[in-house]
């Protein structure tokens, strides 16, 4: 039996470790860091995957390769190719099975729920960025080098996702602490929203069925509702006041953009919070059985791991 490695160790990296520790694999984690998440048969090791060498002498023992990586947000057009090619060349090496985790940036704007067969139309140069990483995979796969697969998520919550997911730091905290939250665009519109420990089972899903190889995947995501939604559904999990949603105009995400390189990149994506964006994941669901957590459950665990961090002194911010 060979090693599950998992390439990087964030929220959902760290959940994917547990999901396969859970089911008694052999899981190594590498990353920039070393991060070992905990788990009786996890392991780590400290790499920059954009090392091809030194990726392929971590993964011979490999039988699965998850790329989980995730390069900061405004360098995705540079970080992004490197390590992609280094993480399918050590795939095609050690004969594991590539699983990328991947967004929705891919499809570009779309006026109806996103499917797997949907074009990658992406006009942005981040979801033209990720729909060329999924083009070369496929390229290698459908050449006999590689057997891959991608599995897509629309925005991520859930225990582990911090400043990086629209029901993190800037959302859950606040409510906890009855401060108005604000998110950019209409937060009365529809839009999916994947829990990440159903992306951990997805993925782990995807790397051991031959039906998934060769193809794209949609996360079990739960039927889309609003921002305002959600809010409330965490207020009910938390046991306290519903707090006032507020819209953060586009003219201010400019303003700030002149001093933070992250929000000076999210115009090109405005698309995503001024119109319905919602994942149909029905055909993961119909192949594979597996459903998305209700929404009820995942809020109140991802309410209990914001507490937990309170009582362990994890800072949290609600300025």
């Amino acid at each position: 039996m060979g090693q599950h490695v998992i390439i990087g160790a964030g929220a959902v990296g760290s959940a994917l470790a547990a999901e396969l520790d859970a089911r008694g694999e052999e899981v190594l984690v590498v990353s920039r860091r070393g991060t070992k998440p905990p788990g009786q048969q996890v392991r780590a090791a400290r790499c920059d995957a954009s090392d091809a060498a030194a990726l392929a002498a971590l993964t011979t023992r490999a039988a699965a390769i998850y790329d989980c990586a995730n390069p900061p947000y405004h360098r995705w057009t540079t970080d992004w190719p490197p390590i992609a090619s280094s993480i399918l060349s050590a795939a095609q090496r050690s004969g594991a099975v590539l699983v990328t985790l991947a967004n929705v940036y891919a499809y570009g704007p779309i006026d109806h729920p996103m499917t797997e067969a949907d074009p990658l139309a992406a006009r942005s140069a981040k979801g033209q960025v990720r729909a060329q990483m999924w083009r070369d995979a496929l390229a290698a796969h459908e050449a006999g080098l590689v057997r891959a697969t991608e599995v897509r998520a629309s925005d991520f919550y859930g225990p582990g996702v911090t400043d990086g997911g629209y029901l993190g730091e800037r959302v859950v905290p606040r409510l906890l602490a009855g401060k108005s939250v604000s998110f950019l665009g209409d937060p009365d519109l529809d839009h999916s929203l994947t829990y990440v420990p159903d992306v951990a089972v997805a993925l782990a899903t995807v790397a051991t069925d031959a039906r998934a190889w060769g193809r794209p995947w949609h996360v079990p995501t739960a039927r889309a509702g609003s921002l305002r939604q959600a809010v409330e559904g965490l207020a009910d999990a938390a046991g306290v006041p519903m707090v006032t949603v507020r819209t953060l105009p586009w003219w201010m995400v400019r303003a700030a953009g002149v001093f933070s390189t992250q929000l000076r990149e999210l115009p090109e994506i405005a698309y995503q919070f001024d119109s319905p964006f919602i994942l149909d994941s029905t055909s993961f669901t119909e192949t594979f059985g597996l459903r998305a957590t209700e929404p009820s459950v995942a809020y109140e665990a991802t309410v209990r791991w914001w507490r937990d961090r309170v009582t362990t002194g994890a800072a949290l911010s609600t300025t």
